[in-house]
């Protein structure tokens, strides 16, 4: 792989000496509101140089780890099949390279892709899931393959009792009650996060951590293609974010940045702060 041209501020390492590799998906052909998700990682690199690599929140600096961005894959916005399988290549050449894969949407859909390469090579793989939404349609409007199915698509790779969702605020009658019976739902919040993550660290459990962004409050962050009433705040995020990172993290993504829908920019300079700090924190555990 080469090193993108505009890459995450601080993330310019050379490949062999990462132990993080970004890769973007610039997908959003399934969203089914507001697209504009496909532009989210070019934003967040370009926009990236309006923060510093320095965390006061952590006491660390991307420049002093090793990180590699191969900046965004080439899909094809004409098949969700196709675009996936590109994503779970690009995943699974990072695995099999011993490095940790994050992946930046693009819709939610495309965690999908990372989801069935990293669930091959750990097949007791646990997901946790911030995110507005429950994600957990069967299909959308006949589709099965679509942002609001894919986490009903990751059910079907891992199984029950190993997806952990937090912070969800919407869905239909159908999703909350496929989740009472097969995942760990926790509605509104982060609460019960700790005491779960305190578990699947102790075990060594594998853990795939995917972040749609639009768990946030839309009053903070409104550049998302579905914004939900509600949401949680920056600190709290940071503060869960630390939490997940404890655990045996694998593979991670954040997505639904539409960096368009909001033209004050604060949007993608929240999104930019966030990816700073979940490279951090992964790095540092």
């Amino acid at each position: 792989m080469r090193q993108n041209v505009e890459t995450f501020i601080g993330c310019d390492a050379a490949f062999a000496d990462a132990k993080i590799v970004l890769f973007g998906a610039p997908f959003d052909s399934t969203t089914s509101f507001r697209p504009g998700a496909r532009f989210g990682s070019a934003a967040m690199r370009h926009e990236s140089f309006g923060i510093e690599t320095w965390s006061p929140y952590q006491n660390l600096d991307l420049t002093d780890y090793a990180v590699f961005d191969a900046g965004d894959l080439e899909l094809c916005f004409g098949s969700a099949e196709m675009a996936l399988a590109d994503i779970r290549a690009r995943a699974e050449e990072i695995l099999q390279a011993g490095k940790l894969p994050l992946l930046l949407g693009g819709e939610h859909l495309v965690t999908l892709g990372s989801v069935r390469a990293v669930a091959e090579k750990y097949p007791d793989l646990h997901i946790v899931h911030f995110d507005a939404h429950a994600d957990l349609r069967d299909d959308y409007l006949g589709a099965k393959l679509s942002h609001a199915c894919v986490i009903r698509r990751c059910h079907e790779l891992v199984g029950d009792g190993r997806i952990h969702q937090f912070c969800i605020r919407s869905g239909d009658r159908e999703e909350f009650c496929f989740a009472k019976a097969h995942t760990e739902l926790h509605p509104f919040d982060f609460t019960g996060l700790e005491e779960l993550c305190d578990r699947l660290a102790r075990t060594g459990t594998p853990v795939y951590f995917t972040i749609d962004l639009d768990c946030l409050d839309p009053a903070c962050f409104p550049g998302t293609g579905t914004p939900e009433a509600g949401g949680v705040t920056f600190p709290q995020l940071l503060k869960a974010i630390l939490a997940v990172a404890k655990t045996n993290v694998v593979a991670a993504d954040l997505n639904e940045l539409a960096p368009m829908l909001d033209p004050s920019g604060v949007s993608t300079a929240m999104a930019c702060k966030v990816l700073r700090e979940l490279l951090l924190a992964l790095l540092a555990s």
